[in-house]
């Protein structure tokens, strides 16, 4: 159990120099926790409640909300999505807001990663605070200042847009989710080794600014979920599962501090989205966006292994010219509907021209045995796969439907979604990108599944 106040409500000035700040009011995990909302919502007197749920999200809390606002003599209205993959884009925003009462003055969601989302965005977007009452330990949005959301055929991280007013988890609830969303929750935090490893490369070749207290801060709630995969987890034990939405909940609130999902979201992630924008171009969702990111992380291990042993065989880094013509017939062909985002982006910033890359290329060769501590300081893709296996969740790219050619084309082309530094783009620079997809696809070829 966390003092929720230590990290929440105050401003921390920190050694690196900023100050780290993240303005929830209220965290409760525990039993019983939805009997608190009524408390929170008379403390600041709000009078119009609008909730925002769909029809699995609502199942799951049993009514457990409706019933004690009714008690309570607290009015509210609903909006229930009755999609069976609801998708945060366009459409779902416009269908809440369409929706929105006269003079509300609370939006409560009652969901985890979707709904969070939208309400998040909303809120921020109209000026409404929002509450949400946590249904599963999915993933690591909930107290973070981040909305995930599909705008025109591609995946969209609105950073900055707030946070809810208050993270409600009640650990009732919680341990009656469905086990994919729980191991979820788990591959979310898994992902942790490779974008914290990540924004250390990154400080060391682009000099980005980097905090040894953020990445202690996550590194607590990668033990912590990684004791409760070790024990509790398949038998839905309460204590455990609390123990995982706790460290989901960190983890968010380790990104508010930073001010952005650095601490959070790394190569891990691209190729997680890079695959859920395919699995959405073919007219579904795919596994649950942590399910991805654990896969994602396997690969990037791989990857990451691979690296320390290239670098200690490698004296010169060689500049390859990029020829952005092939770049943009390519990224058409494996981004299909949205890649004129993708080239918009590049476009703006220019992260894989030739002058930048030559740059990059002196800090990496400057910088070769930190890079290489790093990556040997991951662990093995063995023991975690083992960690993996134990609470039945997928750790190889087929388990959740994505080929080989999805692979190699997320090592080459993931990265092209955001500007952050990482191992995807570090194998650009370096010219390996082809090289390591193809020997990432022949050693999974070894993994049993």
């Amino acid at each position: 159990m966390y003092n929720w106040s230590e990290f929440i409500g105050k401003k921390n000035n920190c050694k690196c120099g900023h100050i780290h700040e993240c303005d929830i009011q209220h965290i409760v995990v525990e039993e019983n926790a939805i009997s608190k909302i009524v408390e929170y919502i008379n403390q600041e007197s709000y009078k119009t409640v609008y909730i925002v749920a769909d029809k699995n999200t609502e199942k799951a809390s049993k009514g457990k909300v409706y019933e004690i606002l009714e008690k309570n003599n607290i009015k509210y209205s609903k909006y229930i999505f009755s999609n069976n993959e609801l998708v945060p884009d366009e459409i779902a925003v416009g269908k809440i807001i369409t929706h929105l009462p006269r003079k509300c003055e609370l939006i409560i969601g009652i969901g985890a990663g979707v709904i969070n989302d939208l309400c998040k965005f909303i809120s921020y977007t109209v000026k409404i605070n929002y509450f949400i009452i946590a249904t599963a330990p999915s993933m690591d949005g909930y107290a973070s200042d981040g909305a995930a959301l599909i705008v025109d055929n591609l995946k969209v991280t609105y950073e900055k847009v707030g946070r809810p007013k208050a993270i409600v988890a009640d650990t009732n609830i919680l341990k009656n989710a469905p086990m994919h969303l729980i191991t979820a929750g788990i591959g979310d935090i898994f992902g942790k080794y490779i974008c914290l490893t990540d924004w250390h490369m990154a400080h060391f070749v682009t000099g980005e600014y980097y905090c040894q207290d953020l990445v202690d801060i996550m590194n607590k709630a990668v033990i912590a979920v990684t004791n409760a995969t070790k024990d509790g987890i398949t038998a839905r034990n309460e204590k455990s599962i609390g123990l995982v939405m706790e460290g989901l909940v960190l983890a968010g609130i380790d990104m508010s501090y930073s001010g952005n999902s650095r601490p959070a979201s790394g190569s891990e992630h691209h190729m997680s989205h890079y695959w859920e924008m395919l699995f959405l171009q073919q007219g579904h969702e795919g596994v649950h966006h942590g399910t991805k990111v654990g896969v994602g992380t396997i690969i990037a291990i791989i990857l990451y292994k691979k690296l320390a042993q290239k670098l200690k065989e490698t004296t010169d880094l060689i500049l390859n010219h990029f020829d952005k013509t092939a770049w943009i017939k390519n990224i058409k062909l494996v981004y299909g509907k949205a890649a004129p985002g993708v080239i918009r982006l590049e476009e703006k910033v220019g992260k894989n021209n030739d002058e930048d890359v030559a740059a990059r290329l002196v800090m990496i060769a400057k910088h070769k045995q930190n890079i290489i501590d790093l990556a040997e300081k991951l662990p093995e893709v063995n023991s975690l796969i083992e960690l993996m296996k134990k609470i039945n969740a997928p750790y190889h790219p087929a388990q959740i439907g994505v080929t080989e050619e999805m692979v190699k084309n997320a090592i080459i082309y993931a990265k092209e979604l955001r500007n952050r530094y990482g191992i995807l783009q570090l194998l650009f620079d370096c010219g390996w990108q082809e090289e390591f997809a193809a020997e990432v696809v022949e050693e999974l070829g070894k993994i049993k599944y």
